[in-house]
């Protein structure tokens, strides 16, 4: 299993989502500073809490040693992965890869244009299978203008770039990013880095992208429980919620364990949630198809989003962090519904 893992990527299965793939990253010896090199490539069955190693045909050995890039996963369980550095060497890499979970093989795709051999950036898939890359920094170690948004088509392995306008927002990397229902792109925070990966500077600002519109706006925020500056950290979104957990909160290499929340809808920081639940009203001995229905309808949520510097994979909200949320469909002849107040400080 992975452990003292960091600055990889995650990503769970659209279509069992007690599956989580992690892929790349760093991965240490316990209690040493010592790198291991045992796999870069691993799957984790939540309902049986077991992690194995996949037998992937075509792997591409350079992921052994390769960090600092975002895994994305679209309907077809085809994982997608941008770039990222060579932790020996510090080299660039300038290709797409894609693991096919399905048939277990990787396919390796070499990319000629330079603003391609990027890092530390942000991605996003849209609902039209398109994949948006934000931000994070290139091979001379200047940051991305966050006005020129590249745009992979994962149908015909096509690029595209779309000039943004509206709000100036600040280049960046290590952010984080996650899209709303109505087709927004929420980010937050990140760093400003010199040319060697040195933070300059830590950001605590949201901003937004209508990609409809193409055009960056700020919100008005408010609330209370509003987080420090971060680089490097989590994020999810569970309805109208933006989770951020862990990551860098200054250029000393200062680290949180904290969660916040973002209200969606109102742009509110808040400390806790309500989580709609089902509970059974009626009790009648399962059957072999009821049992199977239930199964299906008492599925965990998942939501696999990046690893940071922490090191810390976050599945659902928060699995290693021991907190489960659980996503149960309605049943109209045999459930009521409830609410459960879940606290998600601290």
């Amino acid at each position: 299993m992975p452990i003292a893992y960091m600055l990889g990527s995650s990503c769970v299965s659209t279509i069992n989502n007690s599956i989580v793939y992690l892929v790349g990253g760093r991965m240490f010896i316990p209690n040493t500073t010592n790198l291991t090199y045992t796999s870069s490539t691993y799957v984790f069955n939540s309902n049986i809490s077991q992690w194995t190693i996949p037998n992937i045909t075509g792997f591409n050995s350079s992921f052994t040693r390769r960090d600092q890039m975002q895994a994305i996963i679209n309907n077809n369980e085809k994982i997608f992965i941008l770039g990222g550095i060579d932790f020996i060497s510090v080299i660039r890499y300038n290709d797409i890869n894609i693991f096919d979970t399905t048939t277990m093989s990787w396919l390796t795709l070499p990319q000629s244009s330079r603003s391609l051999q990027c890092s530390d950036y942000a991605a996003i898939l849209l609902p039209n299978s398109l994949i948006i890359y934000i931000g994070g920094r290139l091979p001379n170690g200047s940051h991305i203008n966050m006005n020129q948004i590249q745009i992979f088509d994962t149908k015909f392995f096509t690029w595209s770039t779309n000039t943004t306008s509206g709000s100036n927002v600040r280049s960046r990397a290590g952010h984080s990013a996650v899209l709303t229902q109505n087709g927004d792109i929420i980010l937050y925070g990140g760093a400003t880095m010199n040319s060697t990966g040195s933070l300059i500077s830590v950001l605590s600002d949201i901003a937004v992208l209508n990609t409809d519109t193409w055009k960056w706006f700020i919100p008005d925020i408010s609330g209370s429980n509003v987080p420090p500056p971060l680089a490097f950290h989590s994020a999810a979104l569970y309805l109208n919620y933006m989770i951020l957990a862990f990551g860098q909160t200054a250029i000393s290499q200062t680290h949180t364990n904290n969660i916040y929340i973002l209200n969606i809808h109102n742009y509110t920081w808040i400390a806790t949630v309500d989580i709609p639940t089902t509970t059974t009203t009626t009790a009648e001995t399962p059957t072999d198809e009821t049992s199977d229905n239930q199964q299906n309808n008492n599925n965990i949520l998942y939501i696999g989003i990046g690893i940071g510097v922490g090191g810390i994979v976050l599945t659902g909200i928060l699995l290693t962090a021991g907190l489960l949320i659980y996503k149960n469909h309605d049943d109209e002849s045999t459930e009521s519904s409830e609410i459960d107040r879940i606290s998600l400080y601290g």
